[in-house]
Formats: structure tokens, sequence, C-alpha cells
């Protein structure tokens, strides 16, 4: 029994004698089927050909992909926090480095991950950590490998320590999530690509569909700002490496929501 994994996207299913007879995130109009039509492999084929480098943003958060890039290409991020590490969103990858260097680190206490297109190989994390997986429950249909460590949510808001708050934000998927982290008074969001922060790195802008170029509607663009008003940050951290907004970042999503209401032809109020 294997528990195949998505080429395109990166998904981990639940095991089985033969692969999927088709990968249902990538039928969906948010991702896509690649022209070569549906691949899949496995983990310890993944591990053959792939390893994860590493980057410190800062001291305390660290970013994990994988290279070659693999699947959509995103990296996750280790935080470490004064209540234990989380990690934030996921990768498909784990490989013996990589628990290593994170049991080096104190281990993780806790997984929460943005939408389903990031889920991927979230089980195997979650097992090797002992690490419960906090996802928002308006997207359970999109799990394709249960586990009993995936711990569902409701409502707007998840205070997963005295300091990190998952929001609620919808958009890119209903329940499209980020991360806020109050770190010694400074806010800190983790935003996937539920805010994608733009490749010239002076915005973030947002979309129903990435791959295949549909925007979100202006109610739902104003939702997310809604539900991120309440919060105060200076830096965003995107779903790439090299995605990061450092500085001044409250004020980039505000102009960046004016900004994008305009060109689909809607006024800010």
């Amino acid at each position: 029994m294997t528990a195949f994994i998505c080429t395109a996207c990166g998904t981990q299913y639940a095991e089985a004698d033969a692969p999927p007879p088709r990968c249902v995130i990538c039928e969906e109009e948010r991702q896509y089927v690649p022209p070569t039509g549906q691949g899949w492999t496995s983990l310890p084929a993944l591990r053959l050909r792939h390893l994860n480098a590493w980057r410190q943003y800062e001291p305390g958060i660290l970013g994990i992909g994988s290279q070659p890039a693999f699947a959509i290409g995103q990296r996750a991020l280790l935080l470490e926090t004064p209540h234990g590490n989380i990690l934030w969103d996921c990768i498909s990858l784990l490989d013996d480095a990589t628990v290593a260097l994170i049991t080096a680190l104190g281990g993780i206490s806790a997984i929460a991950i943005s939408h389903p297109h990031f889920y991927t190989a979230m089980a195997e994390w979650s097992r090797a950590f002992a690490a419960p997986v906090h996802l928002h429950a308006a997207d359970r249909e999109w799990v394709q490998r249960g586990d009993p460590a995936l711990s569902f949510w409701d409502g707007d808001t998840l205070a997963l320590t005295p300091d990190v708050t998952l929001v609620r934000c919808g958009g890119h998927f209903p329940g499209g999530t980020v991360l806020h982290w109050n770190r010694n008074g400074r806010g800190i969001v983790c935003s996937g690509d539920i805010l994608s922060v733009t490749t010239d790195r002076k915005f973030v802008s947002f979309m129903r569909s990435y791959p295949n170029f549909i925007p979100l509607s202006a109610a739902e663009v104003m939702g997310i700002e809604k539900a991120l008003a309440p919060f105060a940050y200076d830096t965003i951290y995107g779903h790439y490496f090299d995605r990061v907004i450092a500085g001044g970042a409250k004020e980039v999503v505000r102009v960046s929501i004016a900004r994008y209401l305009a060109a689909i032809g809607r006024s800010h109020r």
C-alpha cells in the first residue's frame, strides 16, 4: 500500500494499491492537470530526487522548501514561539535531515495550514512530530488523507497560543486562513497565498485561481480586509522563499486592496 502524491499539486492521498484515477484538487478550477497528464509519485521516490533547503529570515523564523522545486513549489515556515514551535503551511517532502533538524530545534507543537493546495503530506509531518494539524472546517471536503490528528476549527479566529492567532480570511478558499504572530509587540502575518506577495514585493494581490487567472470578487477582497483589520502587523511572509514584505505591511495591504478594487472597476466603499 502506497500513499500516492500528486506531482502537480503535491497532495498526498490515502494508502492504496494503485494511484487514484484522478486528482480532485487538480481537476477543480483553482488548480490544473498538466498538459502531459496526471502524474503520481510517493514519499520514498520523492526523497531520491529532492531535498529540503532552509532559509533563516530572522531568529526564530525559518523557511523550508524542496529543491528542485516540487509541485506548486511553496515553502513552509517554522516559527519558534515561546509556547512551542509551529509549522505554518506544509510541503510534500519530509526527509530524515528535516526531521533531525526540527527535532534539534525543539520539534513541532502544532501545524496550521492556509488552504487545501498546501495540505500536501500533512499527515506525514503530524505523525513525525506528534503534532495536531489545525484546518478550517469550511475546507474539510478537500482533505484526501484523513488522520486522527486533524483538528477542524470553525468561526473567524482560533488562538493557537497566547501570541499566535489563526484568522479566517476566506477568498482563495472559503476557509482560507492566515496566521498572526504578536511577537514581542511586533505583528507578523504569514499569509500563504491568501494574500499573495507580488513578484516586486511592493504589494499583495488576490485570486480565486492563480494558474487559471480567476480574480476574486470585490466582496471577497473586502472580506479579507475586514478579517485583518483588528490586527497590527508590520511584516508579511508569503508562500515562496523570496515573497516577504519586511516593513510597513499593513499599509501595503491597504494600498493593495484599493489598487485591486480600482482595477476591477469597483470603488473601495
